[in-house]
């Protein structure tokens, strides 16, 4: 039996990631000469997702995202990028979760870092240009610092917000 409070709760949540990344869109890069680097603003959702409802519902809600924020103000290779680093970040933070070693913050960290190395393996592969690793140092710094704001507000939405599904 469908749970339709569960459904439309998770359309909610798709809806909320897909938005955050059109607000994240609009803002100018952090740093002019390193493009590329973003809060990772949909990924309150995603984490909110996992810690209250599970990760098969995390996995939806991330890729629901990543499907319409390409469509709507990406493209078919920025989806191939984002996906990357979505299913290489979210399924360490499944993981990591499951073994209970870090903090809410340090797993969204790891999540931040492996995303941006998803997204780097995949521009190493079309390009063929193994050097762009080393944009790889600039990248893990800014994923670390982005996955400790975005695991901090992640870990207070989640204290505060009950669900009954």
């Amino acid at each position: 039996m469908i749970n339709i409070k569960k459904l439309s709760f998770l359309a909610l949540l798709s809806v909320a990631a897909l938005v955050f990344a059109y607000v994240e869109s609009l803002f100018p890069p952090l740093f002019a000469s390193v493009p590329g680097i973003k809060m990772g603003l949909p990924n309150i959702a995603i984490i909110f997702t996992l810690y209250k409802i599970g990760a098969k519902e995390a996995f939806i809600v991330s890729f629901i995202r990543l499907i319409f924020a390409s469509l709507l103000f990406g493209s078919l290779l920025s989806l191939a990028y984002s996906f990357a680093g979505a299913l290489l970040s979210l399924s360490a933070m499944v993981l990591l979760k499951k073994l209970d070693l870090f903090s809410l913050a340090g797993i969204s960290v790891v999540g931040g870092v492996l995303h941006n190395l998803g997204q780097i393996i995949v521009a190493i592969c079309v390009t063929n240009v193994s050097e762009i690793a080393y944009y790889m140092i600039f990248l893990a710094v800014s994923g670390t610092i982005s996955g400790v704001l975005i695991g901090l507000t992640s870990a207070l939405l989640i204290k505060r917000i009950k669900l009954k599904l």
